[in-house]
């Protein structure tokens, strides 16, 4: 997997907004700028400089909107750097064009992309850091009609007492486990909007940060690629680990 580091030009004056802080605002237009990254040998060939439209079929047919997995998608995350910077990361089967994507926005960028392909290797109750910048729902109202057919429900956001059982629960099945005294969790809110009239849409954001053990090396790993969690387009679910510190 690639992991690319975008640090993101937000200005340092909060009051005067510079054009990457007004982007990161919208998480429907990050996504949709990430997905440039990606574009089709077509699009490529007929299009070089990016003059034409941005349409969705150019681009990634088989690395967006699909499920994540060892060859396929990506994952990112929007994360806040001391001082006010404001880097994404990204974590994507292919090798990302960033060149393209931004050539006609390179302003929306603090410096040139860095792209990195690291070697992932765990062990059986390796302890690392991590952290996961979720999107904890539950769903309602899946009882099943009068046809006998059991109804896909409602997502709503999960209470917070309970979002770390939120993750505690996941974590089982996706080859790990954490602990409540070292696990720090910060809720909040982001916004989501298509168009820039509507109403818009508010979903559950909430950042862990602690230490985990691997139970099931191989499940793991299948978790750092897929990710955890719904909204991934919207910049959830991507788990990052690193070494704990002696």
């Amino acid at each position: 997997m690639y992991v690319s580091t975008l640090l993101i030009n937000v200005g340092i004056n909060p009051d005067r907004p510079r054009p990457g802080r007004l982007w990161l605002r919208n998480r429907y237009r990050v996504h949709q700028r990430l997905c440039m990254a990606f574009p089709s040998e077509s699009r490529i060939s007929e299009d070089a400089d990016f003059l034409k439209p941005f349409k969705p079929e150019d681009f990634g047919s088989n690395q967006v909107h699909v499920t994540r997995g060892p060859d396929a998608g990506f994952l990112y995350r929007i994360d806040p750097l001391a001082g006010g910077g404001v880097v994404i990361l990204v974590q994507s089967a292919a090798k990302p064009n960033w060149g393209y994507a931004f050539c006609n926005a390179d302003h929306l960028l603090a410096a040139p992309p860095e792209v990195n392909f690291p070697a992932f290797s765990f062990s059986l109750e390796q302890h690392l850091r991590f952290r996961l910048v979720a999107n904890p729902t539950r769903k309602i109202d899946t009882k099943s009609g009068p046809d006998g057919c059991r109804r896909n429900g409602k997502r709503v956001p999960v209470r917070t007492n309970e979002l770390y059982n939120w993750l505690a629960r996941r974590a089982d099945p996706a080859g790990f486990s954490i602990d409540r005294d070292s696990t720090a969790v910060q809720a909040g809110y982001i916004y989501v909007n298509k168009t820039s009239d509507g109403p818009g849409q508010r979903l559950r954001s909430v950042r862990y940060d602690g230490i985990l053990k691997i139970t099931d090396p191989a499940h793991f790993q299948e978790s750092l690629i897929c990710g955890i969690g719904p909204a991934k387009a919207f910049g959830f679910g991507l788990l990052s680990v690193a070494p704990v510190k002696p």
